[in-house]
Formats: structure tokens, C-alpha cells, sequence
């Protein structure tokens, strides 16, 4: 019987119900995911990054030059003051468990912009590759 348990506990474990139900999607319809070294391209390309957190999570450390507009609140208008409909714009969160880059992203798309950036690593991933912070 134990040997039964445990060969469903290991079938469990690789099975699509194993995914973390906490973790945010890895891709989005309308977006382009995109990885630390992408990210750090689009970057140094000085396409816009947008800090989709709170004003006092991004107070507590952001991606350099990042422009914070909080998942939230933000409204069409507010993300056209950062990025106009055609242009690249990367959103970012607090990594793989934060929902709010990709709650983000899909009202981008949504709203028409087309060069959507999913950065799903986020402010974890940039920090922890030595990129720069304020």
C-alpha cells in the first residue's frame, strides 16, 4: 500500500496540477515575455519600464529610471503619459509571485498597446543580476 501512495504522491508532483497556484502566468496573450537579459537590452535601449507595485513597495528599491504606476489605479491615460500605443514598454513586479505585471500587461493589450513587455522575473530577478537599482 505505501509503495502505491507513493508512486500517485510522485505522479502528483509532475502532473499540471503541480503548478504553484501562487505563481503568476508565465506568458500573456498580446505580450512579449521576456528574461533578465532581455529585460536588461530593452533597458539599456531606454525602453520604458513601468513598477507596477505599490508607491511604498517602490519606495523600498525599483528598477533605475522605472516610472510607478500601480496596478490598481493605473488608468489608460497614465500609462499613455509613459509609452505611446506603438512603443515598447516593459512591466514588472516583486518576480514569479507577483500577479500585478501580468494583471498589467493583459490591461495594456487590452487597452491596444501592441508592444507589450511581460518582465515576469521583476524587480527579484533584475536586483539579484547586479543591474541598476534606485
Amino acid at each position: 500500500m505505501k509503495q502505491i501512495s507513493t508512486f500517485f504522491l510522485i505522479l502528483l508532483a509532475f502532473s499540471p496540477f503541480a503548478t504553484s497556484a501562487g505563481s503568476s502566468p508565465e506568458t500573456i496573450d498580446g505580450a512579449v515575455t521576456v528574461d533578465t537579459a532581455a529585460a536588461k537590452a530593452l533597458f539599456d535601449d531606454n525602453v520604458p519600464f513601468v513598477d507596477v507595485r505599490s508607491a511604498k513597495a517602490y519606495g523600498k528599491g525599483h528598477i533605475a529610471k522605472a516610472h510607478n504606476l500601480d496596478v490598481k489605479s493605473f488608468k489608460k491615460n497614465d500609462l499613455a503619459s509613459v509609452a505611446g500605443k506603438d512603443a515598447p514598454v516593459v512591466f514588472y513586479c516583486d518576480g514569479v509571485f507577483c500577479k500585478r505585471a501580468a494583471g498589467a500587461s493583459k490591461k495594456a493589450v487590452g487597452w491596444g498597446w501592441s508592444n507589450v513587455k511581460y518582465y515576469r522575473e521583476g524587480f527579484p530577478g533584475w536586483k539579484g543580476a547586479g543591474h541598476p537599482v534606485e
